[in-house]
């Protein structure tokens, strides 16, 4: 996938030997595009400029070479405009409270504080409520797994780390923090989590690779007493099911009744099948690199193990092309270009294709457009993108305004319902089955029913003030769709 970004170049004109239109042609050819033109300084002779050009990053060091090679031009320097969103980070750290005097900081600091600290220790349950434990998450990660990029290791994970500390408190208002560290080991993992957990109110996992994340996450949602998440499982599941209930809503098919394959058994894979089945699918066939999961035949691999004890209930044998035939629905999170349209035209009539890889989905959408009732991508360059950021904010949201002691099956399907209920009748469409990330229904309704399954499942240690005064009674997933 080609990624856009715009690029300043300051450029020093030698007048008698260059026009400006030299340049604009240079840049044309080299398939960017300039939006806009500054002059800096100007003589008689000599010119400076920045020129801001937008074109996709693999064609920079490419057009930039083309510039530099021009008799009268020299460039000064060049400024990304991603790389310069970065600069000094993403996120800080401000006070909300203003330190003006000696009586402000005796207050906020010691002495003041230390009455603070004595009533956390009498009663613990006041750290919710006198501290910032009560809307603050870790972002932790150990580097393996970021995007598509794999082990870069803690360092390089940063930005990533950041950025999802961003969408938490825009979306969310939650107050998030990276958390990068410079282990792989396992236990090492679990251990350092454990041990800073008093200062945070929910654990977000983040691009840990798998099977190491399976475990990670088993073993501290056991062993702590706030929510523990791992995104790139169950935020990944939770979008795909919203947009698949639509998905069905649209070609009227009943989720019990279809037949699914899903094609690829990592993290992300698993927590989908995972979630699909406790939707009410009962038929699915999960496949690997190895070709369709059986039970009984994994026994090397615990989590294939456990996936294949409970799908392919007809025990279907061979690769994705041997199994896709008569399929409803197509789910990938695997790798590119492994779903044929020869594939897709053996599915159902109105099949329904959810080609998740990034960069690269398991069939060019171009190509499986017209095949489908329903196509949907991780890519925000087409319709229908399955993005985490619809579920996480909303999520934890919910998890931490009645202080859950878990993020369970039943609060994910809520946030999973919820999502999907913001689109109408009346907007559903081929092209519109989950509502845009920026739709600001989205928090407050995934919020609202997070919390309500958590009271009812017994997950929720408080009840928002909101919910205590309120006569309305939860919504059930079955009264919706």
């Amino acid at each position: 996938m080609a990624i856009s970004t715009t690029i300043i170049f300051r450029i020093e004109m030698d007048l008698s030997l260059i026009k400006f239109s030299d340049i604009a042609a240079v840049v044309h050819q080299g398939g960017g595009d300039i939006v806009a033109v500054d002059v800096i300084r100007a003589s008689r002779d000599v010119t400076v400029r920045d020129i801001t050009v937008q074109l996709n990053v693999d064609v920079h060091e490419q057009l930039a070479g083309a510039l530099r090679a021009l008799p009268g031009l020299r460039i000064v320097n060049e400024s990304d405009s991603t790389f310069l969103a970065h600069l000094g980070g993403k996120i800080q750290v401000t006070p909300k409270i203003p330190i003006k005097n000696r009586e402000d900081l005796s207050r906020v600091y010691t002495p003041g504080v230390a009455r603070v600290c004595m009533a956390i220790r009498d009663d613990p349950s006041k750290v919710f409520t006198l501290t910032a434990k009560r809307n603050l998450v870790a972002v932790v990660t150990d580097g393996t797994a970021v995007l598509g990029l794999g082990d870069i290791g803690p360092e390089a994970a940063i930005p990533v780390m950041e950025g999802k500390a961003v969408l938490f408190k825009q979306f969310a208002d939650v107050d998030a923090f990276p958390i990068c560290l410079a282990t792989k080991d396992t236990e090492e993992i679990i251990s350092i989590v454990k041990a800073m957990s008093p200062m945070f109110g929910g654990i977000n996992l983040e691009d840990i690779s798998s099977p190491r994340c399976f475990e990670i996450e088993r073993r501290l949602q056991e062993e702590l007493d706030i929510p523990v998440f791992h995104d790139d499982q169950h935020g990944t599941a939770v979008v795909l099911l919203a947009g698949l209930l639509n998905a069905l809503r649209l070609t009227g098919k009943r989720i019990e009744e279809v037949s699914v394959v899903v094609c690829g058994v990592g993290a992300a894979g698993a927590a989908c099948i995972d979630m699909l089945l406790a939707a009410g699918v009962t038929e699915l066939v999960a496949v690997d690199q190895a070709g369709a999961l059986i039970a009984g035949e994994h026994d090397d691999h615990p989590a294939h193990k456990r996936i294949a004890a409970k799908t392919n209930p007809k025990s279907k044998r061979g690769s994705l092309s041997d199994v896709i035939d008569g399929a409803d629905v197509f789910i990938g999170v695997s790798r590119a270009n492994l779903l044929k349209p020869d594939d897709v035209r053996r599915m159902a009539p109105e099949p329904i294709v959810f080609a998740m890889a990034n960069p690269e989905p398991e069939i060019d959408p171009e190509v499986a457009e017209p095949l489908v009732a329903v196509l949907a991508t991780g890519r925000s360059d087409y319709p229908n993108q399955i993005n985490n950021v619809l579920c996480f904010p909303g999520i934890f949201r919910g998890a931490l305004d009645c202080r859950a002691k878990v993020i369970n099956e039943e609060m994910k399907l809520a946030a999973a319902y919820a999502i999907a209920a913001i689109v109408s009748d009346d907007e559903l469409g081929k092209q519109y089955i989950i509502p845009s990330i920026f739709n600001d229904k989205v928090v407050p309704r995934v919020r609202d029913a997070v919390i309500e399954a958590a009271i009812r499942t017994g997950a929720a240690n408080r009840i928002p003030r909101e919910l205590q005064q309120s006569a309305r009674q939860p919504v059930a997933a079955d009264e919706v769709f």
